[in-house]
């Protein structure tokens, strides 16, 4: 059970919640201040107070008074009208972690949102109600407007949802649940749609999954390596030491520990002096690699148990402010710096990948790594696939968050993008573990002519891994459904414990 605060929840809790179903609670202490806050909205709704939201319109209608009575219909209309998004729609468990992100943000106690509403997004959550929400057409500031509307949609009994992998009209699916829509009351529609939920959500996913492939990473340069007698003194602890970046000298242990053992690489002058870039430099790429990735951790760690409504109701002082927590441009950055972080992470693995079915530059390895070169053309187009990854990586890592369009007649006239760089970040891990996956299939396939029982102990546990799903390229076949279930088994971090139990 993972218990929502507003102030604690982890980038791995989101993980457990959004995909392995874990359930989901409110602490005691946030149900409290959750009431204290609806207080005080009740207060501003009965002494007519002017308050952007509750008795204003929204946008460039902020200065339009709505009547006592219609201040319920506005939040209703709010959803209706802001739920027009477009494209495909988001997966199951990136709607997952937008509830929940969005169920912890209003459990802080700054939203004013009644305890009823937050209870059913809950249960939404715990009973596998998951409303349908396009991915396109958020601006990245005053929130995801577009798609946290078609999440809201659902709790007022609108809209659709996927429950037990069945596609339903809302009223159904929270039927089907036990569950009853709510009528949404004053500020509670702004409440649920203003903030970066969708963005972060992507993110901390995307984040996620692409730790677990820096982490393999290693061990599959690590295999190259040997696959291409590498020398082992450029990872030697007196290198990294004098350019002391921490993340460096992290790679640096891990390719010392990964290789001891091994009878493949060599020392500097027993086959050559130097050894390329792309083998000589993995510490230092793959440890600024990690840098990036300790910043995008850090940002989504603030932004995951961040109050991003407007106007934000300060109990302390009955204060009640218009801001602008809602603008994603952290988030933005991150998810823009994370893009360029894999992207570099999938070049170099390209180029590695490159050397391995070189033979001019393989030290001996057949040409394509083909059993019969000329017959058959062995990873000659897993190399292409590879490139073409990497050259598609380097079009999405252009930065969203450099770009900006006014909206809401120029009242809202700097946005984020915010939520475009998260699902261009997402696309670029998935590519990236495209290119690591046709990489250890090629070191793999390397290995079969250096004698994988030469291999260092860590190695040869990644080696036996992949050989029970991808077996020796023996004679041309179609790599496709291998390269994208070695892929998603990097993406799910699946190998790292069996490596890590090898390691002498």
């Amino acid at each position: 059970m993972v218990t929502l605060d507003g102030s604690s929840l982890q980038i791995e809790d989101v993980i457990r919640v959004a995909c392995k179903g874990k359930q989901v609670r409110i602490a005691e202490a946030a149900w409290e201040r959750v009431t204290q806050c609806r207080q005080r909205v009740e207060q501003m709704v009965s002494g007519n107070e002017t308050v952007y939201g509750v008795t204003t319109g929204f946008g460039k209608f902020a200065d339009v008074r709505i009547p006592a009575k219609d201040v319920a219909s506005l939040q209703t209309n709010l959803i209706r009208s802001h739920a027009c998004g477009v494209g495909p729609i988001l997966p199951e468990e990136t709607v997952r972690a937008m509830m929940l992100l969005r169920a912890n943000a209003l459990a802080k106690g700054y939203s004013g949102i009644t305890p009823a509403v937050l209870q059913l997004l809950v249960d939404c959550l715990n009973q596998g109600v998951h409303p349908l929400v396009p991915s396109q057409g958020s601006l990245g500031a005053s929130g995801d407007l577009a798609p946290l509307s078609h999440l809201a949609l659902v709790l007022i009994g609108e809209g659709e949802a996927f429950r037990k992998g069945k596609r339903l009209s809302a009223r159904k699916a929270l039927a089907e649940a036990g569950l009853q829509s709510i009528t949404l009351q004053a500020k509670e529609g702004l409440a649920l749609i203003n903030g970066t939920q969708t963005m972060t959500a992507i993110g901390v996913l995307a984040y996620g999954k692409a730790k677990r492939l820096t982490q393999l990473a290693d061990v599959i340069a690590a295999l190259t390596v040997e696959a291409l007698r590498g020398i082992v003194d450029a990872y030697d602890e007196a290198v990294q030491q004098v350019r002391p970046y921490a993340e460096q000298i992290e790679v640096g242990v891990n390719l010392r520990s990964l290789l001891q053992g091994s009878e493949l690489t060599t020392r500097q002058g027993e086959l050559r002096v130097q050894d390329a870039y792309s083998l000589r430099c993995i510490p230092q790429v793959h440890g600024a690699i990690r840098q990036v990735l300790r910043y995008v951790e850090d940002k989504l760690a603030i932004e995951m148990n961040a109050a991003t409504d407007n106007p934000l109701i300060f109990l302390e002082d009955g204060r009640v402010i218009s801001g602008g927590n809602f603008h994603g441009q952290p988030i933005a950055f991150a998810m823009d710096f994370m893009k360029i972080g894999l992207s570099e992470l999938a070049n170099i693995s390209e180029r590695r990948l490159e050397r391995l079915v070189n033979s001019q530059l393989s030290e001996g390895l057949p040409p394509f790594l083909s059993r019969h070169p000329g017959l058959a053309s062995g990873m000659m187009i897993a190399q292409y696939a590879a490139a073409s990854l990497v050259s598609e990586n380097k079009v999405l890592a252009h930065p969203a968050s450099v770009d900006s369009i006014p909206s809401s007649a120029n009242q809202e006239d700097h946005v984020s993008m915010g939520t475009i760089a998260a699902r261009h970040a997402e696309q670029v891990v998935k590519n990236t573990a495209r290119v690591l996956a046709i990489e250890l299939i090629g070191a793999a396939e390397a290995a079969e002519h250096r004698g994988p029982q030469r291999l260092a102990p860590a190695t040869r546990a990644l080696y036996d891994a992949l050989r029970e799903k991808v077996k020796p390229l023996t004679e041309d076949r179609s790599l496709h459904g291998e390269i994208e279930q070695v892929a998603e088994l990097l993406l799910e971090g699946t190998w790292l414990e069996r490596v890590e139990s090898a390691i002498t």
